[in-house]
């Protein structure tokens, strides 16, 4: 007994330690966290295979809020139980929403996104992304028709740019894949323990939904700041589809119309989000510090990020009984192979877009990769390589 409980406190700190580097180096973006993920949790940690960690990313593409911070959550829970989750999301997310308060409490005129380090940081981005791409292409579309339905997603998700967009590519394929793999689908089963009961499932999805109902009613009913604030994050943390860029407009419409948060303090603020590592949800702690000291930015983090976690543990222990399956697994082979093609979409714009602006950039980028790939040395250089090299790049181009 003492001896299990010694072990769980030695995989929480474990957890915590891995995560909270992550939280600190993990810039570019969801789909860049994805790949800093896969390269931290799946290929060096090996603590999920790579069918569950893309199936775990197919669920949380899948479900309203931040997809990378949703991951996070659904690993640190199958590593080490509920607290497991919890502290996984509080080493990812914490440095950026101290980093976020601590700006808005300073705030003053700054340039910080045109700064060359930051430029650098964005070709690490490229670097990671495409390491990742790689890696989980190789496993994910073996063959012609599992390729062909990656392309898809990969050109419907580059035209057509909606909210709705993954969600919809994520249904097709998981349709197509039923109908193309159902009978020739591999056998082999994959690890995928999640410590969480149904009946908590339950629990957390009627919360999520019975809060969503509850609080506007208790915000026009109680004429509270704190209460309005709370309700404001929480229904942008829940109708959210596509990661943390759709999440800035509906921030803007909440806030920036009523006087609450001043237009210029909206630009400066995603401008310091950008230049921070971690999910871009945590641009709602800044906001919330804005409105109401460090106070209203734990707040607004709390009330933003709730509704993902509410969503991944009610979802994922019926999840896997759906995955098991045999007439779904076909489905989700389907499903696999268009995450491959959203993630090369997402390579192409935001990430290749925003920073590879010349051939000196593509230059660093492939020196990146081939550190990465190639001479295997560890995610923290790469990142350090990218901000000095950003720097002296800065340098060049004045």
């Amino acid at each position: 007994m003492h001896k299990h409980k010694r072990n769980s406190f030695k995989t929480l700190i474990e957890i915590l330690i891995v995560s909270t580097r992550l939280g600190f180096t993990s810039f570019g973006g969801p789909i860049a966290h994805l790949g800093y993920f896969y390269e931290e949790y799946i290929r060096k940690r090996k603590w999920l295979d790579e069918k569950s960690y893309a199936d775990l990313v197919a669920l949380c593409q899948f479900l309203p809020g931040p997809a990378s911070s949703q991951v996070g959550i659904g690993i640190g829970v199958m590593r080490g139980g509920l607290l497991g989750g919890i502290v996984s999301f509080l080493g990812f997310t914490l440095p950026s929403v101290l980093a976020l308060i601590i700006f808005a409490l300073l705030l003053k005129s700054t340039d910080i996104e045109q700064a060359g380090w930051i430029h650098g940081l964005k070709i690490v981005a490229v670097a990671v992304v495409a390491h990742a791409i790689t890696g989980m292409a190789q496993k994910l579309t073996p063959d012609v028709k599992r390729k062909t339905m990656a392309l898809f997603a990969l050109v419907v998700s580059l035209l057509w740019q909606t909210a709705f967009t993954q969600s919809g590519i994520i249904i097709i394929s998981a349709a197509i894949g039923f109908l193309l793999f159902k009978e020739s689908i591999d056998k082999k089963e994959s690890a995928f323990h999640f410590p969480i009961s149904k009946t908590f499932g339950k629990v957390c999805l009627s919360l999520f939904f019975g809060l969503l109902v509850l609080l506007p009613v208790l915000r026009e009913t109680a004429d509270l700041r704190w209460l309005s604030m709370f309700d404001s994050f929480y229904r942008a943390g829940s109708l959210v589809f596509g990661g943390g860029h759709v999440v800035l407009p509906l921030l803007e419409q909440e806030f920036v119309p009523t006087g609450m948060v001043s237009k210029e303090a909206f630009l400066a603020g995603y401008g310091a989000a950008q230049a921070v590592p971690g999910p871009l949800f945590t641009f709602a702690a800044y906001l919330g510090a804005v409105m109401g000291g460090w106070q209203g930015g734990m707040l607004a983090a709390i009330a933003i990020f709730l509704p993902a976690f509410l969503l991944i543990l009610g979802a994922l222990p019926y999840w896997d009984i759906l995955r098991r399956n045999p007439n779904l697994k076909g489905a989700l082979a389907g499903v696999n192979a268009a995450v491959v093609g959203i993630l090369i979409s997402a390579f192409y714009f935001p990430i290749w877009t925003s920073a590879i602006l010349n051939p000196i950039d593509f230059a660093f980028a492939a020196v990146l990769f081939s550190m990465l790939a190639y001479w295997k040395l560890p995610p923290w250089v790469i990142v350090v390589t990218g901000v000095i090299g950003g720097f002296l790049l800065n340098l060049l181009y004045i």
